[in-house]
This record gives C-alpha cells, sequence and structure tokens, in this order.
C-alpha cells in the first residue's frame, strides 16, 4: 500500500472565521473543517476512506463484543470549547450516548463540544500531518481524548 496524501494541504481561504460563520458557509459539508481561522478542505483519498473503513470496522466490533452502548461516529464535527476558532472533523470518534444530553449542540447537528462524549478518536494522518497528528493529538489530550 501506498501512502495516503491530502488532495489539499492549504487553507482554502485566507481570510480567518470564526466557528458561526463556519457553520453558516461550509457545515453541511463534511469535505471542510476549521482550525484556528483557517478552512481546510480534506479531500481524502480513496485509500483514506478504507483505512477509516477498516478502523471504523475494529471499532464497531469490540464495542459490540464489550456490550457497550457506545456508536461510531464518522464525520461529526468537534469543536472544543477552549478553542475558538477550531473545529474538527475526526476520522473516526466513538461517542458515549449517554453524555450527549450534556452537548449543547447536538441536538440540532451533529456537533460535540465536550471531551466527555468521546471515548476515542483515530485520525488518518495524510501529508497534512501537521494537522491530523501533531496538532489535532494535542488539543485530544488537552481534553482526555486519546
Amino acid at each position: 500500500m501506498q501512502p495516503m496524501t491530502i488532495a489539499i494541504d492549504r487553507p482554502t481561504r485566507q481570510k480567518l472565521l470564526g466557528f458561526d460563520e463556519f457553520l453558516i458557509r461550509y457545515g453541511d459539508d463534511n469535505r471542510y473543517e476549521l482550525i484556528d481561522g483557517e478552512v481546510f478542505n480534506l479531500e481524502p483519498t480513496g485509500q483514506h476512506e478504507e483505512v477509516a473503513a477498516f478502523i471504523t470496522t475494529k471499532a464497531c466490533v469490540q464495542i459490540d463484543r464489550a456490550g457497550l452502548p457506545w456508536f461510531v461516529l464518522q464525520r461529526g464535527l468537534f469543536r472544543p470549547s477552549n478553542i475558538g476558532m477550531t473545529a474538527f472533523r475526526p476520522d473516526i470518534a466513538v461517542i458515549d450516548p449517554a453524555e450527549l444530553a450534556s452537548e449543547p449542540l447536538w441536538a440540532d447537528q451533529s456537533i460535540l463540544t465536550r471531551g466527555n462524549s468521546i471515548k476515542f478518536v483515530a485520525e488518518v494522518v495524510s501529508s497534512n500531518w501537521q494537522n491530523d497528528y501533531a496538532r489535532k493529538v494535542e488539543d485530544y489530550a488537552t481534553l482526555g481524548i486519546f
């Protein structure tokens, strides 16, 4: 298998956006995420999607085996409440539905804001590893997500 790449490694816009403006412009399109006010076009490759699907399948099997009520959310938006101009789209996130009642945006949109709601997250690292690995891992760890 050859290394995965992401089609666009640079932000799609130069003007910084806040979270609310990002939601208005890109909220319904799961190809975009917001990092420090910059919009990134994710455009995953076929190989990227294969790896994400493989991880999702394995996670679902383990959740089922353990008899847990959790589910896998693949393209939801995660907006850490302590990071104002950032909203990630994890490739795979294992969600605890018992925590969703405390999520202020969940009832209307697939947006999570609390680390307690996410039990596990996986990012398929692409050529844009600065965001996928270095930046996101640090932010997830700060919120207790490993």
